[in-house]
């Protein structure tokens, strides 16, 4: 008897093939498109040597397309994945150790986010010199300063503080 999982024929090719990783992170159902934003949040440009793995625009069964990013030796932190679910709400956090998935969890949007992003405002408090740190709160579909309630919905990714 064939065992059907096992059986490579060239004609199963609608699988994403992207090694696993030891330990680390995997950053799942990101939309679309997403995935070098998701990089930027984490600081990561390939200078430090991180072993990364990106798929772009792979078929999915949640959305048409996903991103999918894998960071080998990292865990996240939850201020990390607090901002992820700004560009990346349906996301799905996996934490491996040793080649196991042992946590698994959706991100979850907070209702505030803290010294992550900069206000686009230049006359906002926290754009000058005042020891004054961001705090944005979190609306359905973007972010409002909490100092001079300037509303951003596009571009979040490029208001992150690195």
């Amino acid at each position: 008897m064939s065992d059907d999982h096992d059986h490579h024929d060239g004609h199963d090719d609608h699988e994403l093939r992207v090694s696993k990783i030891r330990s680390g992170t995997v950053i799942d159902h990101v939309r679309g498109g997403q995935a070098l934003n998701v990089l930027a949040i984490l600081g990561i440009d390939g200078s430090d040597g991180e072993e990364v793995s990106v798929g772009m625009n792979v078929p999915s069964d949640r959305f048409a397309r996903k991103d999918i990013v894998k960071v080998e030796g990292r865990e996240l932190s939850q201020d990390e994945v607090d901002v992820l679910s700004l560009i990346a709400p349906d996301a799905t956090i996996n934490i491996v150790r040793d080649y196991d998935v042992i946590e698994k969890h959706r991100v979850e949007r907070p209702d505030l986010v803290e010294e992550v992003l900069s206000c686009p405002n230049t006359g906002c408090i926290t754009t000058g010199d005042e020891p004054v740190s961001s705090r944005f709160e979190v609306l359905d579909d973007g972010v409002r300063c909490g100092y001079c309630e300037t509303i951003v919905r596009d571009g979040i990714p490029s208001l992150i503080d690195t």
